[in-house]
């Protein structure tokens, strides 16, 4: 239940070409090196399969620490501001255009043509050394999302439904500290792009920019985080999605000796955690929405914003299961089972009670939402986009295991009435927060680095770099048949050479 987003891909840039610092002349060239390592190590990663991408994580992040100083000493000297205590000099002298992939822009706002048909993102013209630093500590922040991701994708997987206690908890405390690290890097972002101008050097004014350059979308990254980070808490002491993917667990052999161990759990208190996560996903929803980020802003893909709006159903449906069972821990089984219906109610799936979906509507519901779970079921073993639906068919899937055995107590045992559940969602107190939102502070440059930039530039080394260009990039998007050659022309077209 953690939003999966690509990782952008940039092309060079030539700051030497664009700025010049008296008072540190390495400066530009300095940061050029360390942007054609980012834009290398993206590469790799882009040109990577799918199940192999998560290898170059760590590598990413490296290169982008590296770059981030520079970068921040670039745009501070620009901006006539210290850099650690030292004043940094840099004159402009030609705007800067920078080119990434905007991973939040839909698809058809910024797509080229390929060759079998369907559309990919393309790269946006940036200006400006502000915007650039924004997407950098963008791809920062997707990156430390998709870490996250990974630290939670052996308890996710259907044949590890019961990890060790102790490594559970270390992949939800990992994923939890690397969402909170991207919380407070968007927050950063929201105040930085408040201030950014979405105009060239003459004044000219850009058509359309990407939703990274909008405080609206990065605010609502930043709830979006929060909303997940404070339901790993709850995970974290949640047994029962575990319960279920053991029951469902083709190879688990535990039934035959003892029944799944459910301990009690501090039910109203998650319950009010699940609520204020489902109040951050709903702000979320409403700033990624293209109405709150104003005209000259792309429109937000419409699959983020769809997890959007299912982390908030999930969250909602989960306070309303912590709620019954608090209920059914206390003896009031009716109302627990109540409580239940309106948490399906909140998933959008049908109620029992209800009479959403009659003859075959109802049928053809039951199939739609079985193709749905084995689909995603599938994604997780072949190590795909899981968790897209934001968990809300994992949390269905608990609330029926409850449902069925509270109706069948209910109607042997206790014999208690059923209250409509509507009054119960209506009467749902408010949140209460676990997490804050950290300080994200951009690194700079130390002082001895500081020192050694004020020498003059190496000639031989800025020679190697302008031979650097975005040929081999272009041709390795194109994709190719099946067997022939990654650049997708064949050798006999190439050209004169013969090897």
């Amino acid at each position: 239940m953690i939003l999966s987003l690509q990782v952008s891909t940039t092309s060079q840039l030539a700051y030497p070409s664009h700025l010049t610092s008296p008072s540190h002349p390495s400066l530009p060239l300095a940061a050029q090196t360390q942007q054609v390592i980012l834009r290398s190590a993206l590469k790799t990663y882009a040109h990577a399969s799918a199940t192999q991408q998560y290898r170059h994580f760590t590598a990413i992040v490296s290169a982008l620490d590296n770059y981030i100083p520079y970068l921040v000493a670039l745009s501070s000297g620009l901006d006539g501001k210290t850099v650690n205590g030292e004043e940094v000099d840099v004159v402009l002298r030609q705007e800067i255009e920078c080119e990434w992939n905007s991973v939040l822009a839909a698809t058809n706002a910024v797509a080229w043509p390929r060759k079998g048909g369907r559309g990919k993102k393309g790269r946006v013209k940036l200006k400006g050394v502000d915007a650039e630093v924004v997407m950098v500590l963008t791809t920062l922040a997707t990156l430390h999302r998709l870490l996250a991701r990974e630290q939670l994708r052996g308890i996710f997987t259907a044949g590890n439904a019961f990890p060790e206690p102790d490594a559970r908890t270390n992949a939800i405390a990992g994923a939890t500290r690397a969402l909170l690290t991207a919380n407070g890097i968007h927050m950063y972002l929201t105040k930085s792009c408040a201030s950014l101008s979405p105009t060239g050097a003459a004044g000219e004014r850009i058509e359309m920019h990407p939703p990274e350059l909008s405080a609206g979308a990065q605010n609502g990254l930043a709830e979006l985080s929060m909303a997940e980070a404070t339901l790993l808490a709850v995970l974290k002491d949640d047994p029962y999605p575990a319960v279920v993917m053991q029951t469902r667990d083709q190879n688990d052999k535990e039934w035959m000796v003892k029944a799944p161990e459910i301990p009690k759990v501090r039910a109203h208190l998650f319950a009010r955690l699940c609520i204020a996560a489902g109040e951050h996903a709903g702000r979320a929803e409403a700033l990624l929405s293209s109405s709150h980020l104003g005209g000259d802003t792309m429109k937000v893909d419409e699959d983020i914003v769809d997890y959007s709006r299912n982390l908030r159903r999930t969250a909602r449906a989960k306070a309303g299961r912590f709620f019954g069972i608090d209920k059914e821990l206390g003896g009031e089984t009716g109302t627990a089972i109540a409580w239940l219906r309106g948490a399906k109610r909140e998933l959008e799936f049908g109620t029992a009670g209800s009479q959403d979906g009659k003859g075959w509507a109802r049928k053809w519901g039951k199939v739609k939402k079985g193709l749905e779970e084995k689909m995603e079921d599938r994604k997780i073993e072949k190590g795909g986009e899981w968790g897209t639906d934001a968990g809300r068919i994992e949390e269905g899937r608990v609330v029926e295991m409850l449902e069925k055995k509270w109706v069948k107590m209910n109607d042997r045992i206790n014999i208690q009435s059923i209250p409509p559940f509507e009054s119960l969602l209506a009467s749902m107190p408010s949140g209460r927060e676990i997490h804050s939102s950290p300080t994200y502070v951009a690194q700079e440059l130390e002082t001895d680095v500081l020192e050694r930039l004020r020498a003059p530039p190496d000639a031989e080394n800025a020679r190697a770099l302008a031979k650097d260009d975005d040929s081999s990039e272009d041709e390795a998007q194109v994709d190719g048949l099946p067997g022939t050659f990654p650049s997708g022309v064949a050798s006999g077209s190439a050209g004169n050479e013969y090897y």
